[in-house]
C-alpha cells in the first residue's frame, strides 16, 4: 500500500453515514473507515452495508473497524484494529477476502512491534487531545508523532484532533497521510468540509 493522503473516519455524523460516505466519495477521499463504538451489531452492519454500497465500484476503500467479522460480512475492504482486538496475523488466517488491515499505535514501541506484522499501514495518534474515545490514550504532540512515522515500516496516518487549521503543523512534522474525525462529521456539509481539508 502507498501514502493515500485524506483517511476520512465516520464516526456520529450529524448527516447519516450513508451520506458522509456519499460526500467522500464525490470528494475522492482515498480511504473511510466505519466506526460506530457503542453501536449493537445489528445497527453496525445495517450501516456498513449502506456504506459499502455507496463505495462499490468507487475509487474509495471501505474499512471497518474493530470488528473483522463484521468487515467480511459486509464485504469491505478491510479492518483496521486496536492494540487490544484481534491480533493482524489472526485476521489474515481467519479473514483472508479482507485486503488491507490497519492498525493503531500509540507509542514508538508499539511502531517498532508492528514493523514485522502482516498489516497494510498504522494510525499514529492521538496527536492531539480529542474527547472521540471513552479513555484516551496519552496525546503524542507533533514531535513524537513525526518519530513514530520516521520510525514506521508501513504507511502511518496521523489521527487524533486533526483539523484544517492544525493540518499544516501536522504535515510540516511529517505526516503524508491524516485522518479527520469531528472535522467533517460534526459539519453539516461534510463535501464541502473535505475539500476544505484537501486543499490544506
Amino acid at each position: 500500500m502507498t501514502d493515500f493522503g485524506f483517511y476520512l473516519v465516520i464516526t456520529n455524523p450529524v448527516v447519516g453515514y450513508a451520506k458522509c460516505a456519499e460526500a467522500a466519495v464525490r470528494a475522492g477521499v482515498k480511504i473511510i473507515q466505519l466506526r460506530m463504538k457503542h453501536a449493537v451489531r445489528d445497527e453496525i452492519v445495517r450501516e456498513a452495508r449502506a456504506m459499502r454500497k455507496v463505495t462499490a465500484g468507487s475509487e474509495t476503500l471501505f474499512i471497518v473497524n474493530d470488528d473483522p467479522s463484521i468487515a467480511a460480512e459486509v464485504g469491505a475492504d478491510g479492518v483496521h484494529v486496536g492494540q487490544d482486538d484481534m491480533p493482524p496475523a489472526e485476521v489474515r488466517a481467519r479473514y483472508p477476502a479482507l485486503r488491507i488491515v490497519g492498525l493503531s499505535t500509540h507509542n514508538i514501541d508499539q511502531v517498532r512491534a508492528s514493523i514485522p506484522q502482516p498489516i497494510d499501514y498504522i494510525g499514529v495518534g492521538p496527536v492531539y487531545a480529542t474527547p472521540t474515545k471513552d479513555i484516551p490514550d496519552p496525546t503524542l504532540g507533533l514531535k513524537t508523532m513525526g518519530e513514530m512515522i520516521a520510525a514506521a515500516a508501513h504507511p502511518a496516518v496521523a489521527i487524533g484532533g486533526i483539523d484544517a487549521t492544525r493540518l499544516p503543523d501536522v504535515i510540516a512534522a511529517g505526516a503524508r497521510n491524516y485522518a479527520v474525525v469531528r472535522a467533517v462529521c460534526q459539519s453539516p456539509d461534510p463535501y464541502s468540509a473535505i475539500l476544505k481539508l484537501m486543499a490544506r
